[in-house]
């Protein structure tokens, strides 16, 4: 279980607007919310929607325990109020992408159906649970871009916020990462798990030669030796070469050597020659320290011979986009369509019930997403958001509906995914994804577009208000 008892794991204000819908006798009316958000991060192309399974749990598990309720009591919370809340569940219904689906901003990529009651008081639980773990996945997808191919593992545990380091690690698997450090998730999610040795191992010993074969005496079939302790080239990787000579004696093989500081490529450069050179070609060259896609790409841009990259800090807390603007709007209530209403037209809201389009190409690529009223069948044409006169013909296209009844009436509808299953979807959805829109300089902006009647209904809310 994510977290054992979800329903306090709120912001305040939930519980008291939540109270006062009960109080005025308006809570049962319905209401609909969407989740989605406005900005794409890392100055990148897409978002890898992740959380979805671990907010299925939650909302499966929402229910007020006694001492809860108690404490609701002290901060003030109405005796009738909390009555009500006893046998509260959530009963509501919910529409999702799947779980590691390639979204795009102001898509409504969760629709939120129910009372207005049930669907107000879960907001901060989604936002919580879907902002941090599509933005750890997004991460771990353009690691995984960078890497070209090679293997990149989650070693953030420690430099993680908290608990949600094992967040962090389940979404870093749906985003494409191959490990991780971290035992638990491996544990309850079937991430292999894999690490080294610590400065710490080296420092232990009289010398540095004794500490490496120590531990290839004990793990001699998976030993990657850890070089750059006290000097990597003139120490390091000739005592690392001794131990390999000592292990092929043996019938072994060491596994890898490590680098964790200084110039990353030039190490690399010279420790590969060096291997090479005493007949180990099959000693792989792993890197971590402070590592993300950007230096990766330019390690890589200069020919370093790196085999395998372990990343931490600039993984698990997003180091350069540390969180994504994911929002809960409303967009009807008691079958009346409504939006939010700001000077900058990019924040005003779309009303109504709607459902996501994905138009494809003949060769099943992405051309667009189309956003409509839930109640239409198909469209011609959609429509910029916010340019007068921008359109897409779209009626050629292959249509594919995104969202899928995932909570209906409160119970869960679907199986839910392993954590690799959607680490599957998400790299076939990539597939279909041109390179035009993943690219890490000025990645070219996907077209999301509405229906004509959903803009026109949305032009007649802002002229009525």
């Amino acid at each position: 279980m994510l977290l054992q008892k979800p329903a306090l794991y709120t912001d305040l204000y939930e519980l008291t607007m939540a109270q006062g819908y009960y109080l005025s006798g308006r809570h049962e009316q319905p209401a609909t919310f969407d989740y989605f958000f406005r900005k794409l991060p890392f100055s990148g192309g897409y978002v890898v929607f992740a959380g979805l399974a671990d907010l299925l749990e939650l909302l499966d598990d929402f229910r007020f325990t006694k001492d809860e309720l108690s404490y609701l009591k002290e901060q003030g919370f109405r005796d009738e109020f909390l009555e009500y809340l006893q046998n509260f569940t959530f009963q509501g219904s919910l529409h999702s992408a799947k779980e590691g689906e390639i979204v795009f901003a102001n898509e409504p990529i969760v629709r939120v159906e129910g009372t207005v009651l049930e669907t107000q008081i879960i907001e901060t639980l989604l936002l919580n649970t879907l902002n941090f773990e599509s933005l750890i996945a997004t991460k771990a997808s353009r690691l995984t871009q960078a890497c070209e191919g090679r293997p990149v593992l989650d070693f953030g545990l420690r430099r993680a916020q908290g608990l949600g380091g094992l967040q962090a690690s389940k979404a870093a698997m749906i985003g494409g990462l191959k490990g991780t450090s971290n035992v638990m998730a491996g544990h309850l999610y079937g991430a292999s798990v894999s690490g080294t040795m610590a400065h710490s191992w080296i420092q232990a010993f009289e010398d540095e030669l004794t500490a490496f074969r120590t531990y290839a005496e004990h793990y001699p079939d998976d030993s990657i030796l850890l070089v750059d302790t006290y000097d990597t080239l003139k120490i390091g990787v000739p005592n690392a070469i001794k131990v390999a000579k000592e292990l092929e004696a043996e019938g072994h093989r060491l596994k890898a050597i490590r680098l964790d500081s200084g110039d990353l490529a030039y190490l690399a450069r010279k420790s590969r020659e060096m291997l090479d050179n005493s007949g180990f070609e099959y000693v792989q060259i792993a890197v971590s320290n402070q590592l993300d896609e950007h230096l990766i790409k330019s390690l890589l841009d200069q020919g370093a011979p790196i085999d395998l990259f372990g990343v931490g800090t600039k993984l698990v807390t997003a180091y350069d986009n540390p969180a994504l603007d994911g929002v809960y709007k409303l967009s009807s209530i008691n079958g009346r369509p409504t939006l939010k209403i700001s000077d900058n037209e990019e924040k005003i809201t779309l009303p109504g019930s709607k459902k996501i389009i994905r138009y494809l190409n003949e060769d099943g690529t992405f051309n667009c997403d189309g956003i409509l009223l839930n109640d239409e069948d198909s469209v011609d044409e959609i429509y910029h958001p916010y340019i007068a006169h921008q359109s897409r013909v779209v009626k050629d296209l292959t249509p594919q509906p995104l969202l899928h009844k995932v909570i209906d009436n409160g119970k869960i509808t679907i199986t839910v995914p392993s954590v690799q299953e959607s680490a599957e979807y998400a790299q076939k959805r990539l597939s279909e994804l041109n390179q035009e829109h993943i690219r890490f300089d000025n990645p070219h902006i996907y077209k999301v577009g509405l229906s004509k009647n959903l803009l026109e209904l949305k032009t007649k809310l802002i002229q009525e208000h």
